[in-house]
């Protein structure tokens, strides 16, 4: 029985085992290829960086970091910000996908934080997540790259990687991230998301995509493909 359960140990443990191996493996491509990759939006601030990264919803970098230089020429503050008011604002963003509802949140996302937290932006994720516009994801960038705080954001694209390269098998942004955070260690987070989305950006799109010449899918093992070595 000793022997048959120390067997079954090492079977449950190979896995994770390969897991760890295969995610290191990543890690140290991403590093080599990306040792210091910048934040894509352009900011000054926390707040500049909300609202950037509430702005890129459904919308490039490039479209939002074109139109967050006007919009920060009219306000550069939450108090500034809750003043000029939707209106304006939607002139500024008119190019940004959805930007009648942007508007409108950056709006009142300015005045709440004067109200609610004294014109500075909140340090944690709870109370991110409270303003409006401001998802888990969004809130999760702020936090690892505003503030330092340890958070892995997830959106569809890193969700895709995860699961391309055999990291997650989560049918959710939320699973995925889970995952991610249990393979990696904490203090790599930030640059992993940063990374990830470069990566996949130049090197891994969904579109088109050869494996053969991708430096990680190409020894990946993928569904009808043997790994390569």
């Amino acid at each position: 029985m000793v022997a048959a359960k120390r067997e079954r140990v090492k079977r449950e443990r190979a896995p994770r085992i390969a897991e760890r191996q295969r995610a290191d493996r990543i890690r140290a491509i991403l590093d080599e290829l990306y040792p210091a990759p910048p934040v894509p939006l352009a900011h000054d601030d926390a707040f500049s960086l909300l609202v950037a990264v509430l702005l890129s919803a459904q919308t490039t970098d490039v479209q939002v970091n074109k139109v967050t230089p006007a919009l920060f020429a009219l306000a550069r503050t939450p108090q500034q910000m809750a003043a000029l008011g939707a209106e304006k604002i939607l002139r500024a963003i008119k190019s940004c996908g959805l930007a009648p509802i942007k508007a409108k949140n950056v709006a009142r996302l300015a005045e709440l934080l004067v109200d609610r937290h004294g014109g500075a932006v909140p340090e944690s994720l709870a109370e991110l997540e409270a303003l409006p516009g401001v998802g888990h994801k969004t809130a999760s960038v702020v936090m690892c790259q505003a503030f330092g705080r340890p958070a892995f954001p997830v959106d569809t694209h890193i969700h895709r990687l995860a699961h391309r390269w055999g990291l997650s098998s989560g049918t959710t942004v939320e699973a995925t991230e889970r995952d991610l955070k249990r393979i990696f260690p904490e203090s790599s987070w930030s640059k992993l998301h940063l990374q990830m989305i470069y990566f996949g950006r130049e090197r891994c799109p969904a579109q088109r995509h050869d494996p053969a010449a991708c430096p990680i899918c190409s020894w990946i093992p993928a569904r009808g493909r043997a790994p390569a070595r």
